[in-house]
């Protein structure tokens, strides 16, 4: 039916919190390397110490890029730098 997710479709994006969001502003300005634990698209989780070089918006979702090129949407990370992500979006 139109309108409705086939079970194939990721799931929708849900924006993460401001100050979780300010954090990974900061992050990517330092240019420090992080710790970063998220899921990836199957469900998995994936644990990185990277780099963020930039948080940017791409068709209505929020992704993090890290210095290797991995672009993580934010609403999947679930650990950065020791801060735990999840809660009410902005």
């Amino acid at each position: 039916m139109e309108g409705q997710r086939s079970r194939s479709d990721p799931p929708a994006y849900s924006p993460i919190p401001c100050a979780l969001h300010d954090r990974l502003e900061a992050l990517a300005t330092l240019g420090q390397p992080c710790r970063i634990v998220y899921r990836d698209p199957d469900g998995g989780t994936r644990e990185t110490v990277e780099r963020i070089v930039d948080v940017f918006a791409r068709a209505g979702e929020e992704f993090v890029r890290t210095a290797a090129g991995v672009e993580i949407r934010l609403d999947r990370l679930e650990w950065v730098a020791g801060v735990r992500f999840g809660g009410p979006p902005c």
